[in-house]
């Protein structure tokens, strides 16, 4: 059986990492001998057209997408396409919004087949062994399906209570050479779970209160394999991962006995940190830990159930300081009881943390599907503005409360992001007048070579320079850089330098082709069965 798993177009402005979620999924099927593709439009460019290509070529029975809020809307219409292009292929969604929303999403979507609902790795491998077999799908948990001319809700799963009983990710079917390129994070899970109640995060509600972990010896192999994979930076994107202090300390140990010298970041809460256990994981390569903390005003903090004060975000940041980790925060703009004076104290809150070192930035409230805050949004005095599922990435007003309405709030969004592009324009005044650090002129140079990369990737700008001439005393790359100039548009100083480092680093692949060579973006870095992949 043959499956075709989908990641729908999201922002590059949202730093997206390569999809983890669906290499566990096609992991744990590939485990059972069922063979999986991955197309990830989020770097591949092509749209519909390399759909078709795929499907043509790879004839999947089932094809299964994942979304968030905010890009719903677009694996819907890739679940429309699949069903014009090849309407015998059951499609199915996941992800927290349709776990969420699935008689709604089934509903508006006539489309798409299933939803499964929360952890997908059994739950997709039994939809796959039903479909083969034939048999009803009643009998799979976590799904809500269609049958009978109306929908079908199962019970749901019981959460996996041992994370290392899943195969690890199957990253060799990740374009993780794409994102290597443009200088992006690879991320990875130690653990999966949240005890506390935000109102604002689905969370708890997705992957459990209980905090379920992998094993020490699993998470340090995984780390030292995404390590050997020339990734800048590793993430781990667990929700809180000095969740257990005495197990934080065990994986920094592994890591220091191994001597790896692999640089990552996790994300923590503020009431869960000491210069200590910083100390210890700046010793193990992490860089940067961020931390939610919402908001500045005590009434939002007991209100949103934080279960943080203050003074614990203070006193992480200077932990953080004094350990030499980079501290970064969030803070949500347009919780219920925001009014001009508690936006006021956040933001001069962001401010004076900022004086000790902390790089931080705001979001503005966005009510989920499946958080509490949009339940009880009436009763929380929250008015919700729209449903229009694309304007829920956080940084424009989907909401309000009586005292801060959207325009007030998208009002200090405006202002921040027209702060930080003058930052930007600053810095590149102090580079053209030689004035600039040497992590300014990082800071823009990075930022301009995603830019640039990304755009010639979605363009297919290298692809379309078709053979170079690689005779001898040619310079094959120069004359890439001649013809996606044309291609482009773009500045040739700064292709020559952006491919010339890409294929320094082997992120631009070269097939030979008689007399000249043809360039292309290297697609796959991960070998199978490679550990954590």
């Amino acid at each position: 059986m043959r499956v075709l798993l989908i990641h729908p177009l999201y922002p590059i402005a949202e730093t997206p990492s390569p999809p983890l979620g669906l290499a566990y999924l096609a992991g744990a099927l590939e485990a059972s001998g069922i063979e999986v593709r991955i197309l990830d439009f989020v770097v591949t460019p092509g749209g519909q057209d390399r759909l078709e290509a795929v499907l043509n070529d790879f004839s999947p029975r089932l094809v299964g997408l994942t979304a968030v809020t905010m890009n719903v809307d677009r694996a819907l219409s890739l679940a429309a396409a699949i069903k014009r292009l090849e309407p015998s292929i059951l499609t199915v969604l996941g992800g927290p919004h349709a776990s969420f929303c699935a008689e709604e999403t089934l509903a508006l979507c006539p489309a798409l087949d299933v939803v499964v609902r929360g952890e997908g790795e059994e739950t997709l491998l039994e939809l796959c062994l039903a479909l083969e077999r034939g048999g009803p799908l009643g009998g799979v948990r976590g799904i809500v399906f269609r049958e009978g001319g109306g929908l079908q809700a199962t019970p749901g799963r019981p959460l996996l209570p041992d994370l290392d009983r899943l195969p690890p990710p199957a990253r060799h079917r990740l374009p993780l050479g794409r994102y290597r390129a443009l200088g992006l994070p690879v991320s990875m899970t130690t653990s999966r779970g949240c005890p506390h109640r935000c109102i604002f995060c689905v969370g708890r509600r997705m992957v459990g209160a209980r905090v379920r972990t992998h094993g020490v010896r699993r998470v340090v192999d995984e780390l030292a394999y995404l390590g050997s994979l020339g990734f800048p930076q590793v993430n781990l994107a667990d929700d809180w991962f000095t969740a257990d202090a005495r197990r934080c300390h065990a994986v920094c140990d592994e890591i220091l006995a191994r001597g790896l010298s692999v640089r990552w970041t996790s994300f923590a809460r503020a009431d869960s940190v000491s210069e200590e256990l910083l100390a210890k994981m700046k010793a193990a390569g992490c860089t940067a830990v961020s931390f939610g903390l919402e908001s500045a005003n005590r009434q939002i903090l007991r209100t949103v159930r934080k279960g943080i004060t203050p003074e614990q975000a203070e006193a992480a940041v200077e932990a953080c300081r004094r350990a030499g980790v980079t501290a970064m925060a969030s803070f949500i703009l347009g919780l219920p009881g925001e009014t001009p004076e508690t936006l006021e104290e956040t933001l001069a809150f962001g401010e004076r943390l900022a004086a000790r070192g902390l790089q931080y930035g705001f979001h503005l409230l966005a009510p989920f599907p499946g958080t509490e805050v949009r339940e009880r949004s009436a009763a929380l005095g929250l008015r919700i503005l729209t449903d229009d599922w694309t304007r829920y990435d956080a940084n424009r007003a989907v909401c309000e409360t009586q005292a801060a309405p959207a325009a007030m709030l998208e009002g200090i969004a405006r202002d921040w992001e027209e702060r930080f592009r003058r930052y930007l324009e600053g810095i590149g005044r102090k580079r053209q007048e030689g004035r600039a650090t040497d992590e300014e002129r990082s800071t823009l140079e990075n930022l301009e070579r995603i830019v640039l990369l990304y755009e010639l990737m979605m363009a297919e700008a290298v692809e379309r320079a078709g053979p170079v001439e690689a005779e001898a005393g040619s310079d094959p790359l120069a004359g890439l850089v001649e013809r996606v100039a044309r291609i482009s548009g773009q500045d040739r100083g700064r292709l020559a330098s952006a491919l010339t480092a890409a294929a320094a680093k082997g992120d631009l692949a070269c097939v030979r082709e008689g007399r000249s060579v043809r360039f292309r973006w290297r697609e796959f870095l991960a070998p199978a069965g490679g550990a954590g992949g």
